[in-house]
């Protein structure tokens, strides 16, 4: 039984984030329909084509053409859902939008992912993953990276990818109100929106610092010397071991640190007045000299020699800076089954990705290999002579105002890689609960503003504190989960279980749960017990590499003074300008959406897993798959400017400037621009896509010497428009994007809530939009705000509730 089965999907889209989305479907059962133009899609030259497009049927039209518009439509007619991912207004001019097609089909799911929404100052401007991260602020974010001045070339596909997941969330949050009411209905979202997921706690920072400009001010992560100027840079250490590896820790809970440092060997510290306030210190001298101590005392050890401390220390972890390309052999991954084999008739055995969320009784699986070009053509086309197929469902109920609305989702979960997948759901209508411990979500303290580092994360949500360790708390917990439709569990492997909070305990009690298991690395296995965060992840995966290029040197033979840059470097890179939290958290609201539609559409609840490092892995699937004779995939140059010199940072005379024109049809119009201010048109040594590839240096020598004639504004001002992909490079960081620009603001993508303490501010909107059924912006909760009133709802007097309290089992709020 598959979860989708008998879904069919139309997918118009081209590039990345539509790709992903449709393998999602075909993944999971639906039979997915993807239309290519008669040249073929532009990803058939990528070495993940077969991985991206498997599962996947393929069908030549020419859109162009009205015989070949015709035919989608009428294919249209007997589809479930639709995906495009046009600019504003393309797909309406051709007859294909939404209102054109829901008249004949009112069912139909009509999915759309723009580069930057519908309306405000970027909505026509072409959707490239660059341009993107160049108004986002995204290449100003991550300038540590490279190793010279201004923004540097983020290489992993933030954007595309978290867009990818909430037009994902989007579609099955309509789907689920569609099995109810029949009724289809649009879906909205953009690539603005999905990287602005990433940022747990910056954006609202700078909302404090905004109403508090005298009594609290933001500290930026470095000194204009490159010293650390948070402690977060030594409790995230990066370090060379004795034998040249770079390893990435992420000690972030007191308790970690403190192991950490009794691994290092400087646990004598915490006795010596001068250090025992580690790791905070108020001045830089102080803070390079602790720095300088951990560092050396990091390099007296081989990777061995730390990876038997791991063992000894199970609250110690570090995972080396690995590439990409080694992913798939990651030990986790191996055992968590997350990689599978596939033949493909044309390039042999592939090792890749298995389908990204794993259902225990309706599991993805790979239906076929990825399909030649057209290869379905005459099969799909000649169906649409027979009688239509019509999207149908069984039940006609009202339309719910909010599209979740009287789903219960209870969550187990700390920190932000998974507890912002329940928040998204909260703001779709979920009534969310969450179960915080006695000491508080830890993110409540991780910054010095009180709760400013939890407020995204629990927005929406309801604040239980309960004591699971306790026979009174689980007692608590399972008479509760009868009216629960989902649990979401990210503790490490064997907490669960050892609370009576796992998947057979509370199945037993409620028979309809859905049980999401949504740790860093798995339920069991390798490493199922380790710490993860974050950096860990991002060093795990390749990311943290992949991002910092090839300048970064792998040896042993580094002196401390040229171990301290690189380590920022790297550090940088692991993280930003989005991070393995946002990736994993976006993962786990999708893989929350698909059980939930998965039990409305067969009747089954299930246990599932995702995991941070398995879902980090699809936002890299471009090095995710292996076969023999695989080509490389193209990486950005040593000093991170870019991919080559099409799509690419160049100096502006002031500012920078990301040029984005890749495509040989964009060529010609950059040329006759560019014209007032060189020749690239008659020069012989750029006449066609593989003479510039051949000389992309001499071409970027041209460029760099054209772009600095005027300022980034001009060259934005201009180029935009004639339709030309080149934009003046926004500041960093992401935060400021998010929160105070027209980026975000004149778009619609922000809103404003009243919160219990901080009260009114603004915050993101829902992170798609459904047509029909829209969701809902909540505030924050504050801690134990609803311990009391869920317990009364459960049946609680005051003297029972009041000795639960004494007796330390709950904590209930208090003015």
């Amino acid at each position: 039984m598959d979860a989708l089965g008998g879904l069919r999907v139309l997918d118009l889209s081209r590039g990345f984030s539509g790709a992903l989305v449709s393998q999602f479907l075909a993944d999971y059962g639906a039979e997915v329909i993807h239309i290519e133009s008669p040249e073929g899609d532009g990803l058939r030259e990528q070495p993940a084509y077969y991985f991206w497009q498997r599962g996947k049927k393929s069908v030549s039209l020419d859109l162009s053409s009205e015989a070949g518009r015709t035919s989608a439509r009428r294919l249209a007619e007997s589809t479930d859902i639709l995906i495009e991912t046009y600019r504003p207004g393309v797909a309406e001019r051709m007859g294909l939008g939404y209102d054109d097609l829901c008249e004949a089909n009112p069912s139909l799911l009509y999915a759309s992912i723009t580069g930057f929404g519908r309306k405000g100052p970027y909505a026509n401007l072409k959707g490239y993953e660059g341009l993107v991260m160049a108004k986002m602020g995204g290449m100003g974010h991550s300038g540590n990276m490279a190793g010279r001045p201004g923004p540097a070339f983020p290489t992993a596909p933030f954007n595309s990818f978290s867009g990818a997941q909430t037009l994902l969330q989007g579609i099955f949050a309509a789907l689920f109100v569609r099995e109810r009411t029949g009724r289809g209905q649009r879906i909205d979202t953009s690539m603005v929106q999905g990287m602005a997921a990433h940022d747990p706690w910056d954006w609202f920072l700078r909302l404090v610092a905004e109403r508090y400009p005298e009594a609290f001010k933001t500290t930026p992560p470095f000194s204009d010397t490159g010293i650390p100027m948070q402690s977060f840079a030594f409790r995230l250490l990066v370090c060379l071991t004795r034998d040249g590896h770079w390893l990435q820790f992420s000690q972030t809970s007191p308790h970690l640190f403190k192991d950490f440092m009794t691994t290092l060997g400087l646990d004598w510290m915490w006795d010596d007045p001068e250090w025992s306030s580690a790791p905070e210190f108020e001045t830089e001298e102080k803070r390079e000299r602790f720095w300088e101590y951990m560092l050396e005392a990091a390099r007296s050890k081989t990777l061995e020699e730390w990876q038997q401390l791991f063992e000894e220390y199970p609250n110690v972890w570090a995972e080396v800076y690995r590439s990409t390309r080694e992913l798939l052999d990651h030990p986790q991954m191996r055992h968590n089954g997350h990689v599978i084999e596939v033949d493909d008739p044309r390039v042999g055995s592939t090792t890749q990705l298995a389908p990204m969320v794993r259902l225990s009784k309706t599991p993805g699986r790979v239906q076929s290999p990825a399909p030649e070009p057209g290869e379905h053509t005459d099969e799909v086309l000649s169906s649409l002579g027979a009688a239509a197929r019509r999207p149908t469902a069984e039940r006609s109920e009202p339309l719910p105002q909010r599209p979740l609305e009287g789903v219960t989702v209870l969550e187990f979960g700390l920190y932000y890689a998974a507890p912002f997948g329940p928040a998204i759901l909260a703001d779709l209508g979920a009534r969310v609960i969450k179960i915080e411990p006695k000491t508080g979500e830890p993110m409540r303290h991780i910054m010095p503003f009180p709760d400013a580092g939890a407020v995204k994360s629990l927005q929406g949500k309801e604040s239980v504190v309960v004591d699971v360790a306790t026979p009174e708390g689980r007692k608590v917990i399972h008479e509760l989960i009868g009216a629960v439709d989902i649990v979401m569990m990210s503790y490490r492997a064997g907490v669960s279980k050892k609370h009576g909070i796992d998947y057979a305990t509370l199945s037993a009690i409620n028979p309809d749960l859905i049980y999401l298991n949504a740790p860093g690395y798995g339920t069991d296995g390798p490493c199922g017990r380790k710490p993860a965060f974050a950096p860990t992840i991002g060093a795990g995966s390749g990311m943290g590499q992949l991002q910092a290029g090839p300048s970064i040197p792998y040896r042993a033979d580094l002196s401390l003074a040229e171990i301290k840059p690189m380590s920022l470097r790297l550090g940088t890179a692991a993280q930003a300008p989005g991070n393995a939290d946002g990736f994993s958290a976006l993962g786990v609201g999708t893989a929350l959406l698909l059980g939930l539609v998965a039990r409305e559409r067969t009747g089954v609840a299930q246990e599932m897993l995702t995991s941070m490092l398995c879902t980090t892995a699809f936002a890299l699937s471009e090095d995710c798959i292996e076969y023999e004779g695989r080509a490389a995939r193209p990486l950005p140059d040593a000093e991170l400017y870019g991919l080559s010199a099409l799509y690419r940072l160049y100096e502006a005379e002031d500012g920078w400037v990301f040029l984005a024109t890749p495509q040989e049809a964009e060529w010609k119009a950059l040329c006759a621009a560019l014209a007032p201010h060189v020749d690239l048109a008659s020069d012989a040594r750029f006449e066609d896509s593989k003479r510039r590839a051949e000389n992309d240096a001499a071409l970027i020598a041209c460029l760099i010497e054209v772009f600095r004639k005027r300022p980034a504004a001009d060259w934005e001002r201009d180029l935009v428009a004639l339709d030309i992909g080149c934009v003046e490079v926004a500041n960093g960081p992401i935060s400021r994007a998010t929160m105070d620009d027209p980026i975000t603001r004149d778009a619609g993508f922000l809103t404003e809530v009243v919160h219990p303490s901080f009260g009114r501010h603004r915050r993101l909107a829902p992170l798609a939009t459904l047509s029909l059924t829209p969701g809902k912006a909540r505030p924050a909760c504050l801690f134990g705000q609803h311990t009391e009133s869920l317990l009364r709802e459960l049946g609680y007097e005051d003297e029972a509730i009041e000795k639960l309290e004494a007796d330390g089992v709950i904590i209930c709020f208090r003015d």
